[in-house]
């Protein structure tokens, strides 16, 4: 007997739904997209959250509200299997790892940094559950937050005490002076007594070119490359490398360093052939682990902000990936425009949704050319 065609309406119904970035959370019962929104059943009567472990509903049956109180205004009642109206685990996580996080800063500003265990106590949770729902909160581990923490401290004690620059390594908490000059290249982006002078001593050489994409700027600390921006207009970008080194030393790049640029800028044009060049990559801890999960991207291949969450660990943490990607100075050395929607939609770039276009093109070996400047061309 032959299947009973779908009704038009319910098809397109369908259709629509599936064409929606929230089908796919539901599909997924993605815990992070609780409180975002919730889903009717029309088969059912019945209201859910995303997460909710009954199964799936038939798409053309869906339905999606901004509110409980939007979903029972439309006649659904509360699910029982999920009961949408009642604080969820994850709400309880919250309220937990908001309080770990002020009592971490709190014992920062006094010099200390809380053990796990005296932490877990003070909020009556076991260790080892602390840890589990810290660290898929933030995409860090109590220590790590109380690390930085404490670099956060020193960096407000060299700027804004004349204590000596030892005094201000201790009374941020820190246990040995030659422990912290070890990684204070890393912690500052340089020495703590040229941290003091605000950077008035670093020397940052760079030069300004143009490639296909537009204007490009490149700039080298001494470490590595520190930025890599890309634009329309060439002064912006300068202004934009003064805005970020502000008492640095700026200073134009010369023959030598015109082969350097010459190699990014092949590196842009053909991100395939990779960049064989260090980076002086400065960011807070959280924005270490994203950048670093960015650059695990092959070359061609997309990953959406919710899986680059999951990947560092911080399952919920998907707005704070999209932060850290804005936040990405060295255009694709660090591939941002790898990241995409969940439903594969590009979405914004620090530099243009055009240029990320362009450049996954070029990666995806699109022949078409997708920019401005290429269509000029």
């Amino acid at each position: 007997m032959p299947a009973r065609a779908t009704p038009p309406a319910k098809a397109a119904q369908a259709a629509a739904t599936q064409a929606d970035p929230r089908w796919a959370e539901v599909v997924a019962r993605s815990v992070a997209a609780d409180g975002r929104f919730w889903y009717s059943v029309q088969s059912t009567g019945v209201y859910c959250r995303p997460s909710c472990a009954a199964r799936p509903p038939r798409p053309e049956n869906v339905r999606f509200h901004t509110s409980c109180d939007d979903a029972e205004a439309a006649g659904f009642r509360p699910c029982q299997r999920c009961k949408p109206r009642q604080p969820t685990a994850q709400s309880h996580h919250a309220e937990w790892v908001t309080q770990a996080c002020r009592l971490i800063e709190a014992d920062a500003d006094q010099g200390r940094a809380p053990t796990l265990d005296a932490l877990a106590t003070r909020l009556g949770l076991s260790s080892s559950h602390l840890h589990r729902i810290f660290k898929q909160a933030t995409g860090l581990t109590p220590k790590a937050y109380a690390a930085a923490q404490r670099e956060q401290r020193v960096r407000r004690s060299l700027e804004q005490t004349t204590d000596s620059v030892t005094d201000a390594i201790y009374s941020a908490g820190y246990q040995s002076s030659s422990r912290f000059y070890e990684k204070s290249t890393q912690v500052l982006g340089m020495t703590p007594t040229r941290y003091r002078a605000g950077g008035a001593a670093q020397h940052i050489h760079f030069a300004v070119g143009q490639c296909a994409l537009g204007a490009i700027l490149v700039a080298h600390s001494g470490r590595g490359l520190c930025a890599i921006l890309l634009g329309d207009d060439p002064e912006t970008l300068v202004r934009d490398l003064q805005d970020r080194f502000a008492k640095a030393q700026l200073v134009g790049g010369d023959a030598q360093f015109e082969a350097l640029v010459a190699q990014v800028v092949a590196f842009v044009e053909a991100p395939g052939l990779g960049l064989n060049l260090p980076l002086d990559v400065q960011g807070t801890a959280f924005q270490q682990r994203v950048w670093k999960a960015l650059r695990a991207i092959p070359v061609g291949q997309t990953a959406s902000y919710a899986e680059i969450a999951a990947r560092i660990g911080a399952p919920t943490a998907t707005r704070a990936v999209a932060q850290a990607c804005g936040a990405n100075a060295l255009a694709v050395a660090i591939p941002c425009h790898r990241v995409v929607r969940s439903d594969g939609g590009l979405s914004g770039y620090r530099w243009g949704v055009e240029r990320k276009q362009a450049l996954l093109g070029r990666e995806l070996g699109a022949a078409e050319p997708t920019s401005p400047q290429e269509k000029a061309a």
